[in-house]
């Protein structure tokens, strides 16, 4: 099972994907998550492309009364395929992986937001995040448990 801040990082893997699609970072994103899933190995590369291509292709062909329940595929989807390569990973290759994918992360926000330091979050459906000094603070969106 993956510590929990790696599974935070493949769920931002997962909505990147999803909030990239369509947009001026997408080619960015694209390529290097396709590179950071080959792990260089080519064909793995390419079938990486592909999927990601098919990911912007439904993504791009929604209606409204579909577009939350595929984003939230998606994003499911990916998250889940990063941890799967996460969790196949030795835990030496496993941290290298996850820098490599923070940093990857770090630079299409900064890409896609127009300059550093500045950081848009797009939330679907139910949100929870903390905040604070050390001291526990839960916020909540949505609707109720």
């Amino acid at each position: 099972m993956l510590a929990e801040t790696l599974v935070a990082l493949a769920a931002a893997g997962g909505a990147a994907v999803v909030q990239a699609a369509g947009t001026d970072a997408w080619e960015g994103l694209r390529s290097r998550l396709a590179r950071w899933f080959g792990r260089g190995n080519a064909e793995s590369e390419s079938r990486e492309l592909e999927r990601l291509d098919r990911s912007a292709d439904d993504l791009a062909t929604l209606d409204d009364g579909e577009a939350t329940q595929v984003r939230v595929r998606q994003e499911a989807a990916w998250q889940a395929r990063i941890e799967a390569l996460l969790e196949s990973l030795g835990d030496g290759e496993r941290e290298r992986a996850a820098q490599e994918l923070r940093a990857l992360l770090e630079e299409t926000g900064r890409r896609s937001a127009g300059g550093e330091g500045v950081h848009h979050n797009t939330f679907h459906g139910n949100t929870a995040f903390q905040v604070g000094d050390g001291n526990r603070q839960d916020n909540r969106f949505g609707p109720p448990a």
